[in-house]
């Protein structure tokens, strides 16, 4: 059996609030970069970290990198779900964005692309696809540092729900704000001897 600890980033200036930056680029709070310290304990040690191109995760790992003198390899298929343009958002706040989100969610087209640089809702659940077929191939033990969505859309695919359509996609937008997800949350996936993942809060 393989294990496989998923993380969520810490506190990012975008969950705080603040006002919005290119995605790849929004940084840890203060908050944040402390609770990315105290995240060290709760981890197993591990020679194998990967985490997403976003600064938010790798600031996330680096004290645990710093801690075991490691350095961390980047996974590209553990990437945000990034849907809004930062020219449709650019300047807004949090609280700002929240109609424009909730607008592109209940428009619910999994093939819409709003703007340079982001995603399809079809684009990302492929990149689930991808890391479970590519997480068979990465150590035992490995860490990897990603987001609450790309996690809650892991543990939809695993609970056996497709996320093809308009209403699936509608379903699933349902069903993550029920799945506990805090910054830092750490799940365990694990591969059992008969190749077939099974997922689970881990803290």
């Amino acid at each position: 059996m393989k294990t496989i600890y998923l993380i969520r980033h810490a506190e990012s200036l975008a969950n705080s609030g603040a006002k919005s930056l290119p995605d790849k680029d929004i940084p840890l709070s203060e908050q944040g970069q402390r609770q990315a310290q105290g995240i060290i304990p709760h981890l197993p040690p591990s020679q194998h970290v990967f985490t997403s191109e976003f600064v938010r995760t790798q600031q996330t790992a680096q004290p645990y990198l710093q801690h075991y003198q490691l350095t961390a390899q980047i996974l590209p298929e553990l990437n945000e779900f990034s849907y809004l343009p930062l020219s449709l958002i650019d300047g807004l706040n949090g609280e700002q964005r929240r109609p424009i989100s909730q607008a592109y969610w209940q428009r619910a087209n999994p093939l819409e692309k709003c703007g340079e640089n982001t995603d399809s809702f079809a684009e990302f659940n492929q990149r689930i696809v991808h890391f479970l077929h590519q997480a068979k191939t990465l150590p035992d033990q490995s860490l990897c540092f990603t987001h609450g969505i790309w996690i809650a859309l892991l543990v939809w695919r695993l609970l056996g729900f497709s996320a093809n359509t308009s209403e699936d996609m509608r379903k699933f937008r349902q069903f993550q704000p029920h799945l506990p997800m805090p910054n830092t949350a750490i799940w365990r996936l694990n591969l059992s001897t008969e190749q077939t993942w099974q997922i689970s809060s881990f803290t």
